[in-house]
């Protein structure tokens, strides 16, 4: 398995997941079906907008349905000769904190047939190799309290818990823990 930038060549498996059901959106199942509405109008487009380091792109929503500025990031796709999954990165220009309204530095979503393979482990350890490269002093993840596979992936890659905590109600209020990944040793 290895990481590859969203291109022309793996959008077939891509929109083959969308169309099965997969979201690469833990906290919006129906981010799935929108993607496939923008892959349909304009792909080169939803191509484009995969990689956005200078967070130029449109406006986020969010669960809730509102709105935010972009943050700067990128998306890369899990692939084995068929795609598996994605990961992404995003930061805040200059700083380690995030915005209160994104829950982390590092995302990612496995389809449901590619599972228990380890490839989310190992996506986390590329996708943390370059993240070093940002400027960040460390990366934070969260997950559902009940989220144990993805735990074990934060943790074989050196995540901390630092927190439990419910999410926002926009988020769906879950109780969830918050990981940390030290790329600089905490002062103190």
């Amino acid at each position: 398995m290895q990481l590859v930038w969203p291109a022309d060549q793996y959008l077939a498996g891509y929109v083959d997941a969308l169309k099965r059901g997969w979201s690469p959106d833990n906290l919006r199942s129906e981010a799935g079906q929108e993607e496939l509405a923008q892959i349909v109008a304009d792909p080169h487009a939803f191509l484009a907008l995969q990689v956005d380091r200078a967070g130029g792109g449109p406006p986020v929503t969010l669960p809730d349905g509102s709105m935010v500025t972009r943050l700067p990031g990128y998306h890369k796709w899990l692939w084995d000769g068929e795609f598996c999954g994605v990961i992404d990165l995003r930061w805040q220009p200059g700083r380690s904190d995030l915005p209160p309204y994104c829950l982390g530095h590092i995302g990612f979503s496995v389809v449901p047939w590619k599972r228990r393979r380890g490839y989310a482990t190992k996506a986390l350890t590329l996708m943390l190799a370059e993240a070093r490269h940002e400027d960040l002093d460390y990366v934070e993840l969260t997950t559902d309290v009940s989220n144990i596979a993805s735990q074990r992936v934060i943790a074989a890659n050196g995540g901390e818990c630092v927190e439990r905590f419910s999410k926002p109600a926009a988020y769906g209020g879950a109780e969830s823990l918050r990981y940390r990944i030290y790329f600089v040793p905490p002062a103190g």
